[in-house]
């Protein structure tokens, strides 16, 4: 029998035993139907965000990050031309909501390569002193107003934290550890603001409560540590906890956080430690005196009256937090269910605005440091944050991409394929530490860069000084709204203290 022979009998008795297994099993009607035939629709399915992603869409369509907005991601990342030609591709007259920045007619001048002043790390500090206002012993000004938002080492492989750690070092950015605790993927050099979740990974009781001890013991072994940021919910999955699928739950993460090895890791959805808005705030106070720390707390927007609850206490008693980070319902990097990511907790935009203003009226406004989370990472949506209130934005989805995501959307299934988001070895054998490094520290700066530049055409030198009435926000029915009048704000809203104002005046850090 020749080999080709014998290999049309194989191939035809795998198809027969196909046939027959396919017109045997109960779970897929389409299989019955037809054989063979319908395991193409599978594969279609399966690979169906990739066809879209490649071939499909137009450049402005898909979500969450549309192929212009990766493109800018990639190009500034790689130091490569992130400029585009020919005119914008998007329809300004009827699309609602869309951002225009007003320009002064008396735009600022800008250094450039080769001119004096000029900085190629384009440094941008924050105008505010962190845990200055509540004098605590270690408070400090964040050198960069752009940070790395908290993705915990479980949910990114141990290279994908490390090359963010390591890019943060070089950007002088601030790089969040997310709730999975301090691994040794966190030591390169970059500062970090330690995340203390609801399964208080790094300061776990053997119970899953929250331990003194072993909170001192990860704050004495960790030195790069700057500040505490309590997470009560985050904008993926805003009332849940967080989720580690058990396959991700390797030894070295299970020995990390305190849980079994292969099961799956779920935070509750919320914090033993306290349970009300005066707990909490005693619980910030303890571990701001253990520590010397800066101490905030992240969370979506949902009930404001919390909010109202904690900026009345605030303002009523000697407690309080340093700093708030509002995320927005639009961030992502955890998985969750789909009506929790659709449908609960506010948008960025509305959700900072919200809280903003209640701050505002109990006069607290310049005694914390406010930080924007979202989809924040591009230089029109970071400064309208900025003229919302924020003092300092932090990037999630922007900085995996810079760091090699592609946004195949596999983060929880342990199968990424540019091995940013899993811990299968032959897939994060891929992304090399030392060359993804320098491109997050790249995109950084370039963000940074494109807010000193969208500054400077507004006629300001930092974007702290950028307010809504530098917006327009367009309707589909050729009108505009001034930013001011959209968000309900008052003249000077949005602006730093006067010790802040001074401060950016003496600044010599803005090229």
């Amino acid at each position: 029998m020749s080999p080709l022979v014998a290999l049309g009998l194989a191939l035809g008795a795998v198809l027969l035993g196909l046939v027959v297994y396919d017109l045997l099993q109960k779970k897929h009607s389409i299989l019955r139907n037809f054989p063979v035939l319908g395991h193409f629709r599978y594969w279609l399915e399966a690979i169906g965000p990739e066809l879209r992603q490649y071939i499909v869409t137009g450049n402005d369509e898909e979500r969450p990050f549309n192929r212009d907005q990766r493109r800018w991601v990639y190009a500034s990342a790689k130091r490569q031309n992130n400029y585009f030609g020919f005119g914008t591709d998007n329809d300004l007259e009827i699309r609602p909501n869309y951002l225009i920045v007003k320009h002064s007619a008396f735009p600022l001048p800008t250094a450039h390569e080769g001119e004096p002043g000029y900085d190629p790390r384009h440094p941008l500090a924050c105008a505010k002193v962190l845990g200055a206002a509540r004098g605590r012993a270690k408070a400090f000004r964040p050198a960069s107003v752009v940070n790395i938002s908290g993705m915990s080492f479980g949910a990114l492989s141990g290279r994908a934290i490390e090359a963010l750690n390591r890019g943060a070092k070089q950007a002088g950015c601030l790089h969040n550890t997310g709730e999975g605790g301090v691994s040794p993927y966190h030591r390169h050099g970059g500062d970090l603001v330690w995340q203390i979740g609801t399964g208080y990974f790094g300061c776990r009781a053997d119970d899953g409560g929250f331990s003194i001890e072993r909170f001192r013991r990860t704050i004495g072994e960790n030195p790069a540590i700057r500040a505490l940021e309590i997470k009560l919910s985050q904008g993926a999955k805003p009332g849940l906890g967080g989720v580690l699928p058990g396959k991700k739950v390797s030894a070295e993460i299970a020995g990390i956080r305190g849980v079994p090895q292969g099961k799956d890791c779920i935070s509750p959805p919320g914090h033993s430690a306290f349970g009300s808005v005066d707990e909490m705030l005693d619980f910030v106070e303890t571990l701001a005196d253990a520590t010397g720390l800066p101490v905030g707390i992240k969370s979506a927007i949902g009930d404001l009256g919390f909010w109202r609850d904690l900026a009345a206490r605030m303002a009523a008693s000697g407690r309080g937090v340093d700093f708030i980070t509002v995320d927005g319902a639009e961030g992502g990097t955890g998985a969750a269910p789909l009506t929790f990511t659709d449908h609960v907790a506010l948008p960025f935009k509305i959700a900072f605005s919200k809280v903003y203003t209640i701050f505002v009226e109990h006069d607290l406004h310049h005694r914390v440091v406010f930080i924007g989370s979202g989809r924040l990472g591009f230089p029109e949506e970071a400064l309208l944050a900025f003229a919302l209130g924020c003092d300092l934005i932090n990037l999630g989805r922007e900085s995996m991409m810079a760091v090699g995501c592609i946004q195949a959307k596999r983060c929880h299934t342990d199968r990424c394929p540019t091995g940013v988001a899993t811990h299968n070895p032959w897939l994060t054998h891929g992304l090399v530490v030392e060359d993804k490094a320098p491109r997050l520290a790249n995109y950084m700066a370039t963000l940074r860069k494109e807010l000193v530049l969208l500054s400077h055409a507004c006629g300001v030198v930092h974007p702290a000084l950028v307010t809504l009435d530098h917006f327009d926000i367009l309707d589909d029915r050729f009108g505009a709204r001034s930013g001011t009048e959209t968000f309900g704000y008052r003249p000077g809203w949005g602006l730093p203290g006067e010790a802040d104002l001074e401060r950016l005046q003496a600044d010599g850090s803005v090229c």
